[in-house]
C-alpha cells in the first residue's frame, strides 16, 4: 500500500471529532426533547423516524434506542410509507426526519403524505441543509453542521452519519433526564444479555 493507514486514521479522527464539536448548540433541541415529551409522554403517541439509505439506518437505531428508554418509537422506511404503511401513524404521534442533503425525495414527500392524513403532526428534521426544503417543512430543524465526508470521494455518507447519530444520543439522553427514566424502568425494557444483567443489580 503506497498510504500510512494510521495517517488516515488520525486525519478522520481529527475531522470527526472536529465536526462534533461544530455541532450547532440550539434552542431547538430544547423544543425537540418538548415535542417528544409532549406527544408521547402526555398524548401516548409515539416517535416515528424515517430516513432514506444511510441515513435510514441511522433512523432505525435511533428508534431502536428510544424505545429501550421509555419512549414508543418505532421506524418508517419512506418508500413502503407509499404503499400503505403510512397507515402506521396515529393523531399524537411525531416524526424524527433524517436526510443530510434536505432534499430526499421520498422524505418530502413523506411529509407532505403525513399533512394529508394528520395535519398536526409535528416534524423534527436533522439535516446537514439547514435552508433545505425539508427544514422548510419542519416544525423543528437540528442542523449538523454540514461538515464535509472523510470518504476520499466527498461522497460516501461518513461524516454525515457520525453527527446523525450524535444527534440522535443528545435526543435520546435528555428525553431520559426530562422523563426521569430509571434503571428500574431500564431492566423491565431490557431483559437479555449482559446490559439486562447490569441493569438489574
Amino acid at each position: 500500500m503506497d498510504f500510512d493507514i494510521k495517517d488516515i486514521m488520525r486525519s478522520i479522527l481529527e475531522r470527526e471529532s472536529k465536526a462534533i464539536l461544530d455541532i450547532p448548540v440550539t434552542d431547538d433541541y430544547e423544543k425537540a426533547v418538548g415535542l417528544i415529551v409532549e406527544h408521547v409522554k402526555g398524548r401516548g403517541g409515539k416517535l416515528v423516524a424515517s430516513g432514506m439509505g444511510k441515513a435510514g439506518q441511522i433512523a432505525m437505531n435511533i428508534a431502536t434506542t428510544f424505545a429501550s428508554t421509555g419512549i414508543p418509537a418505532v421506524s418508517l422506511h419512506p418508500s413502503e410509507a407509499q404503499h400503505g404503511d403510512l397507515g402506521i401513524l396515529q393523531p399524537d404521534d411525531v416524526m424524527l426526519l433524517i436526510s443530510n442533503s434536505g432534499k430526499t425525495r421520498e422524505i418530502v414527500e413523506l411529509v407532505e403524505l403525513t399533512r394529508g392524513l394528520y395535519p398536526q403532526i409535528p416534524f423534527i428534521v436533522i439535516t446537514g441543509n439547514a435552508e433545505s426544503p425539508l427544514a422548510a417543512l419542519a416544525d423543528v430543524t437540528l442542523f449538523t453542521g454540514g461538515a464535509p465526508e472523510v470518504c476520499p470521494l466527498g461522497l460516501t455518507p461518513t461524516t454525515s452519519t457520525t453527527m446523525m447519530t450524535v444527534i440522535g444520543d443528545i435526543l435520546v439522553v435528555s428525553t431520559m433526564k426530562a422523563t426521569g427514566f430509571t434503571r428500574n424502568e431500564y431492566a423491565k425494557r431490557h431483559h437479555g444479555g449482559y446490559l439486562g444483567v447490569q441493569a438489574r443489580k
